[in-house]
């Protein structure tokens, strides 16, 4: 058995973002049930319901840990039951979290060599220290059995495999052209297979920006995915008046339109679709909105902070 545990599930900002004054923004400060707030995205999975690893560290870890009863300390004066952290990018919203992970806590880290490149570069993510915290590489393609500190087995391994989307916005290189100097291992995806069982958990792509043939057959049928949702239609921040850039531009793919997720995947046979990483500007954020409804009638759960999902 493998669970899953939505602990964020808004893109970079959160729901309400701190100086957003859109519409669903107004709604979710006023308190609004229709407009559930939402922390930044990040997936918790765990083989035996004891140890938790988290998919990305998001900024609002430490609020995402503290109102998660099953991620408290237990067992002495020092515990905790996250064991580790793989990261899809070096986004700063799934990276930013890293640092409240720096108390002395014994933890594994998986990324890319890309990404561990990237955090090696940059000195303020010494202050996780190398004596408790274990860098792991998470190679792209290959099955990963992911440890607990101490080296022995969690119960699942984890596949990165490379998805469209750019550089993290803090590694953009503008002097590279339209590119932005993206390598292949800037934006994984990830596979979770239960080691006991062998079946594949589910497919978790916070960033993506478009849908390729070799993608799509690598999806289809899969029992579970958690999929980017950051925007519903592409030019939704520069029409709602908070933004310039498109959703591509920032390297995700949106829900709606002839190119957009929802076409996508609805020849795939994928038994349960969630999104989340969903940005604040976004309609579906809006139970009662009629894109929301639109999504959930094509099959698609709207991810909320405290969502479970066991198979």
């Amino acid at each position: 058995m493998l669970r899953t545990l939505v602990l964020g599930s808004a893109a970079g900002g959160g729901f309400p973002q701190w100086n957003c004054n859109c519409e669903n923004c107004r709604r979710a400060r006023a308190g609004d049930p229709a407009a559930s707030p939402r922390t930044q995205s990040s997936v918790g999975v765990s083989a035996d319901g004891e140890h938790w690893f988290l998919m990305n560290a998001s900024p609002d870890v430490r609020q995402q840990i503290e109102r998660t009863p099953r991620l408290h300390p237990r067992g002495g004066p020092r515990h905790s039951p996250v064991a580790g952290v793989v990261l899809t990018n070096a986004d700063v919203d799934h990276v930013a979290g890293l640092l409240t992970l720096r108390e002395g806590q014994a933890l594994s880290v998986y990324a890319t060599g890309r990404v561990h490149q990237v955090l090696s570069a940059n000195p303020i993510f010494n202050v996780l220290d190398a004596e408790r915290v274990a860098r792991l590489a998470l190679p792209i393609e290959r099955d990963v059995d992911l440890q607990l500190p101490g080296g022995r087995s969690a119960g699942m391994s984890v596949t990165a495999f490379a998805v469209p989307g750019k550089a993290a916005l803090w590694l953009e290189d503008r002097s590279a052209g339209p590119g932005l100097g993206t390598k292949a291992e800037d934006t994984v995806g990830l596979k979770v297979t239960g080691s006991a069982t062998g079946h594949t958990f589910f497919y978790y792509l916070p960033g993506c920006a478009a849908m390729p043939a070799d993608l799509a057959r690598r999806l289809t049928g899969a029992p579970l995915v958690f999929f980017d949702g950051t925007t519903w239609t592409d030019d939704e921040l520069r029409a709602a008046g908070v933004g310039g850039k498109t959703g591509r531009r920032m390297g995700h793919m949106s829900m709606s339109g002839p190119d957009g997720s929802i076409a996508a995947f609805a020849a795939l046979g994928v038994r349960r679709r969630v999104f989340l990483h969903i940005n604040n500007t976004n309609p579906v954020l809006l139970r009662d909105s009629p894109e929301r409804r639109q999504a959930e009638a094509a099959g698609w759960e709207i991810a909320e902070d405290g969502l479970e999902i066991v198979l």
